[in-house]
């Protein structure tokens, strides 16, 4: 809305002003000049805006009230009443406040790139663009705003300046960035907490805006007029990560994760903010369908990245979990000469290309969730020859997927980091799945004068630490998978051997959460952390209660749902995590997994609801298959799916794997039909999804 001062009701009765506010500023002025009022009292002011290339997307930004303010229109609808921008620094105080617009620059960019790797292979950037300069006549600062089809960007530029040679040092100790969301209680968001002791592990919660208190992003919420909204951030370096807090109800403040000494950003002149982002559309499939987190990213900066491989693996990794083996040594240990060959040969019959081995090196023993600085990355247990292991993967096609967990105590990781990468990459490792395993706020470093620290996950310091771990990666020719990460904000695009991250609740809290994922998480995650960029979920669990259907540790989950997963939850590295066993048993189930690609050429999704249900359809990367996945909640469903996205012209068998008849996640979660079907791009498919139930299909062209 805009001031209450400029609202239609203080301008004039009888006249549609707000009619004319929505539509343009010009609009506004007639509607001042047909009332009868002087425009000098505010010529002072300023206010520009910027539409989407499509013209859906109206963003206006003022200095109205004496400071920066913008608004956000969708449709005609307001999406984000005015809110305040700006940032507080220790040294020179507030940002915000008496700073008003200097001067405006517009530009328009329409360009297509391509991924290595992704859900897509080529990606429009196709946005209009403002950057407005703030001044208070003693230091100026840039608000720069991109607005794309599918939402919009926007970010805090501070250039050096002659105001500012006598502050080499710059701390942030508040952003005032806002996102004022119209009419809370009728508002619902789904969410999780920031800043707590579990990272970003938590069950989704469901609730009206109003209720939420400090949350992680992405956020998304649906408004009372069924628009559907995600707030998050893109190209996180450098700077503090953003969660949301809640002021007056609908009024959400970013609120930067601190230092231990409390300071939210060390910098200085000269640097530019992460991008604050706000993805829109009419539906939940809309988000499903943006681009605007990578756009917002810069290019490639690794050059040839053609040793990044997308791929999927096994791994000694779900028997650690359900304990029939250990990380550390003794009768139990998982990670043995013998054992990791035995899942290369598992790998190698099947068409895996890879095998992770956890707890492969010296420092598990006792609580390794607490000894942290007693890793070493180096040395291997007696019992797991990695000469002997890299030759023989190298004789089977299956290369030795790596892994490092810090348990938190990142100096010891740092100082050992390139010592560890040069052995990886002496054996021919290329993909190495890193972890951070430690409550929020206590991650351990020692500081330049030895004294030790203790930061959040999300904080900068650790921020710049997940990057430093990447780039040094990518000099030794080794992708990066992070588990307990700084969130994905789209890094992969400028980075892209970071392939992939966990960031939320993953398949293991099923093996031992209390509670486990319930029958709606995967149905949320697509719209909320999956709008960030890939997740390592670690789908494909076979044996879906092995404590027995009554046992709380479970996976609440039908087994074609686990297949549907492969499609629905992107990733380029996709684990077949259940033990080699358990897929023997069901060679047909299981030909599903062995078929599905992790890299695509386009990827749409077809249908949904935000923890109801998602329908995917991803194109093969060099290749004219596509393969379907659908799932559900805790309801049943019966819907059917156009299937106009397949090449017009050509045939395909469909390749159906679905719920059985008497298929229900409760009681009979392995109720499954596979089952062929000739189609073409002309066809409609009926889906009938299961309780907690999904359906995988791969339409083979012929």
């Amino acid at each position: 809305m805009p001031p209450s001062y400029l609202q239609p009701a203080a301008l004039c009765p009888g006249v549609d002003s707000q009619a004319l506010f929505n539509k343009s500023i010009i609009g506004l002025t007639c509607a001042l000049a047909v009332c009868g009022l002087a425009f000098s009292s505010m010529v002072n002011a300023k206010t520009v805006q910027v539409t989407s290339p499509d013209t859906h997307i109206s963003i206006s930004l003022t200095d109205d009230n004496g400071r920066p303010e913008y608004q956000v229109q969708f449709n005609g609808n307001t999406v984000i009443n005015p809110s305040k921008l700006g940032l507080v620094f220790q040294q020179l105080g507030e940002f915000g406040s008496e700073f008003t617009i200097k001067h405006v620059t517009h530009n328009s960019v329409d360009q297509t790139w391509q991924q290595p790797w992704g859900e897509r292979e080529n990606v429009r950037d196709h946005y209009n663009q403002i950057v407005a300069t703030f001044s208070n006549g003693k230091a100026d600062f840039d608000i720069e705003f991109k607005a794309f089809n599918d939402g919009i960007g926007f970010r805090y530029l501070v250039p050096k300046q002659a105001g500012l040679n006598s502050t080499p040092k710059l701390d942030i100790t508040d952003e005032l960035t806002e996102f004022a969301i119209p009419n809370p209680q009728l508002t619902t968001a789904w969410w999780i907490p920031g800043r707590g002791w579990n990272r970003y592990e938590y069950l989704y919660r469901t609730t009206t805006l109003d209720k939420i208190d400090r949350a992680h992003t992405p956020m998304t919420f649906k408004t009372a007029d069924g628009i559907h909204l995600s707030i998050h951030e893109a190209a996180l370096t450098d700077y503090a990560a953003m969660v949301l807090n809640q002021g007056r109800d609908g009024t959400l403040r970013a609120d930067l994760t601190p230092w231990s000494d409390g300071i939210r950003v060390k910098t200085q002149p000269g640097f530019s903010t992460p991008w604050r982002t706000i993805q829109i559309a009419k539906d939940a499939p809309g988000l499903l369908n943006s681009d605007l987190i990578l756009n917002l990213n810069e290019p490639n900066k690794l050059g040839n990245v053609s040793w990044v491989q997308p791929g999927k693996y096994v791994g000694i990794w779900w028997g650690m979990h359900l304990n029939e083996n250990t990380w550390g040594s003794g009768p139990k240990h998982g990670a043995t000469t013998n054992e990791t060959k035995r899942y290369m040969d598992f790998a190698a019959q099947y068409g895996f290309d890879g095998v992770l081995v956890e707890g492969w090196n010296e420092g598990w023993d006792g609580s390794w969730f607490d000894n942290g600085d007693v890793f070493s990355f180096t040395k291997a247990y007696p019992d797991f020859d990695i000469d002997a292991i890299s030759q023989y993967g190298k004789s089977k096609g299956v290369r030795l997927i790596g892994h490092h967990e810090t348990s938190g105590s990142v100096t010891n990781y740092r100082n050992q980091m390139g010592d560890a990468y040069d052995l990886y990459k002496k054996h021919g490792v290329t993909q190495v799945k890193t972890g951070y395993v430690a409550d929020g706020g206590d991650i351990k470093r020692i500081d330049e004068t030895g004294i030790v620290r203790h930061e959040w996950h999300d904080g900068q310091f650790m921020v710049n630490e997940y990057l430093h771990s990447v780039t040094e990666a990518a000099k030794r020719g080794i992708s990066i998978n992070t588990h307990e990460p700084i969130k994905d904000t789209g890094l992969r695009r400028t980075y892209p051997n970071w392939i992939a991250r966990e960031g939320a609740r993953g398949q293991e809290y099923n093996a031992w959460g209390s509670p486990p994922n319930n029958p709606e998480h995967t149905a949320i995650l697509p719209y909320t952390r999956m709008l960030a960029g890939p997740m390592d979920f670690t789908p494909g669990i076979f044996n879906l209660a092995p404590q027995g259907l009554n046992a709380e540790n479970r996976v609440q989950t039908t087994l074609t749902k686990q297949l549907a997963l492969y499609v629905v939850l992107y990733s380029p590295i996709q684990m077949a995590a259940d033990l080699p066993r358990n897929y023997v048993q069901r060679l047909d189930a299981f030909q599903f997994i062995q078929d599905v690609p992790t890299d695509w050429s386009e990827s749409i999704a077809l249908a949904g609801d935000i923890g109801d249900y998602v329908v995917f359809a991803r194109k093969q990367r060099g290749e004219q298959d596509w393969y379907l996945g659908a799932l559900t909640d805790e309801n049943a469903r019966k819907f059917s799916i156009k299937l106009d996205f397949l090449t017009a012209g050509k045939r395909y068998e469909a390749q159906i794997y679905r719920d059985g008849k008497n298929a229900d996640w409760l009681t009979n979660p392995y109720d499954y039909v596979i089952e062929t079907k000739m189609v073409s791009a002309n066809d409609t498919l009926p889906l009938s999804l299961a309780p907690s139930g999904g359906t995988a299909i791969r339409f083979k062209a012929l």
